[in-house]
């Protein structure tokens, strides 16, 4: 539960936004089967596709993407698919079959921690453990359309989990001790090695869904808390949307990717300046709506401005207007088709239930030409910039990424649709910037759980965190927009 603290904090960001933005927010392949995906990746770059790799298919086979020395991200200058091509294919990887889990949920491969990276106890009986109903930079709880179930009729709550690999765990117990012992400054250029991943899942009771539609769904039993974690129920789960945040070579500001289950919500519609639905949607109700009441969460009255209307503000967070693309710090199309080409290849190819799913994007930044050490230097120096999609800037990809099953209503922090502009966009580094909760700069603080591990390691209790995650929050939009 959020304190009151948080409450106001919330409504002061959006006030201070608001009127600061008037005025301007399996096992590890052999070292040749990496170079052979390497030679694949450039293969299928044409001027026209972005295309999906026979390889990865059928899905129980497909092995993880190479992302270290000799991958498609060793070079001096990279091609825009290539994200793509790793966020899709990491996702496969992440949900293929690892005995009767898909990967993700194996506690050997990738582990479920706590918002400050704590490993989670699993239950007996349940494959994740649920506790969470807090929307990231919001206090919004997010609840499903009651009318997607009219037997049940009720909205229902949304959790979350989050996880982590092996790999970034170790290195942030390293970098703890480090920062303990003095031998590191809170201040530095050290970065999460090349295959760290952080996971956040969104989840919700199947009855939820119409009993039609729920085999559409990836389902499992979860230890469900909704007492902040002292009872627990193992319930009946089903996957809305997953973040796939991972370290890959040249790249330590991690490549944000995120991908959404294909019956929650529709996009929202700039030409006709509605978002509508002709079906019952999860998280949208049928029929039409105009504005960001739906994706807009009311302090006052702990609700959605408009209820059951939650849309994605932009397709594949491509920024666009009533006129088209936007001008950006990226040409346009072509990231917006080499999404759409890379989703319909693997829609043509996948064949479980992880083929009801999608990819609604990426952002990373542009580190071409650029050495380790100037790539931290890069991300440091960025600070509250680090997401501008201004042309000239160093963003790139889906420059108002988000997930509408978990940045509901962040997706801009602007009050109306006609003040949304290439300088007031919304991403993931809108939050995620290389500056600590306290204002310490370094490359590792752009993880949000890491930050709140050394802040706990360092006495912090999780309201005085999440004060300080605040408090930060509204620095970094505020200072965004100067």
């Amino acid at each position: 539960m959020k304190n009151k603290t948080r409450i106001i904090l919330h409504g002061f960001i959006i006030v201070a936004i608001g009127a600061a933005c008037m005025t301007s927010c399996k096992k590890e392949e052999k070292k040749e089967e990496k170079i052979e995906l390497e030679t694949t990746y450039s293969e299928v770059q044409t001027e026209t596709t972005c295309a999906c790799e026979s390889s990865w298919f059928p899905h129980s086979q497909t092995s993880a993407p190479a992302e270290g020395k000799g991958s498609p991200f060793d070079v001096s200058s990279t091609t825009n698919c290539i994200f793509h091509q790793w966020s899709w294919q990491k996702f496969l990887w992440l949900t293929k079959p690892d005995g009767n889990l898909p990967l993700f949920l194996n506690q050997d491969s990738i582990i479920q921690v706590s918002d400050l990276m704590e490993k989670i106890p699993q239950q007996t009986g349940a494959n994740v453990v649920l506790t969470d109903t807090e929307q990231a930079g919001s206090n919004g709880i997010l609840k499903t359309n009651p009318a997607y179930n009219s037997t049940t009729n009720e909205a229902i709550t949304i959790y979350y989990s989050i996880h982590t690999s092996p790999i970034m765990l170790n290195q942030a117990e390293i970098f703890k001790k480090q920062l303990d012992d003095g031998t590191l400054p809170a201040d530095n250029l050290e970065v999460f090695p090349v295959g760290s991943l952080e996971l956040k899942v969104s989840w919700v009771d199947i009855n939820a869904i119409s009993s039609d539609k729920q085999s559409n769904y990836f389902t499992t039993v979860a230890a469900l808390s909704t007492d902040g974690g002292t009872t627990f129920t193992n319930t009946k789960m089903a996957l809305l949307g997953m973040h796939v945040t991972g370290v890959v070579e040249n790249h330590p500001e991690f490549i944000w990717a995120t991908f959404e289950h294909n019956d929650i919500a529709p996009n929202y519609d700039w030409s006709a300046n509605t978002a509508s639905s002709s079906t019952e949607k999860l998280l949208f109700s049928e029929g039409t709506t105009t504005g960001l009441g739906g994706i807009t969460w009311d302090t006052t009255n702990k609700a959605p401005v408009t209820a059951h209307m939650a849309y994605d503000l932009f397709q594949y967070g491509v920024p666009v207007d009533a006129s088209g693309f936007l001008k950006t710090s990226q040409s346009e199309p072509e990231n917006f088709d080499n999404i759409k080409d890379i989703n319909t290849c693997v829609a043509a190819k996948l064949t479980d239930v992880w083929n009801n799913y999608f990819y609604n994007g990426s952002i990373w930044i542009n580190t071409d030409n650029m050495t380790p050490k100037e790539q931290a230097e890069k991300i440091v120096s960025l600070g509250y910039k680090i997401g501008a999609a201004t042309p000239g800037s160093f963003a790139r990809g889906s420059l108002n990424n988000a997930n509408v099953s978990m940045e509901t209503f962040t997706q801009t922090f602007q009050d109306s649709i006609s003040k949304i502009a290439v300088d007031n966009l919304a991403n993931c580094f809108s939050c995620h910037a290389g500056v600590s909760f306290t204002g310490n700069t370094s490359p590792i603080y752009l993880s949000h759980i890491f930050d709140a591990y050394i802040k706990a390691s360092q006495g912090k209790t999780r309201d005085e965190i999440n004060t300080l995650k605040d408090d930060q929050h509204i620095q970094t939009l505020l200072k965004a927009v100067e």
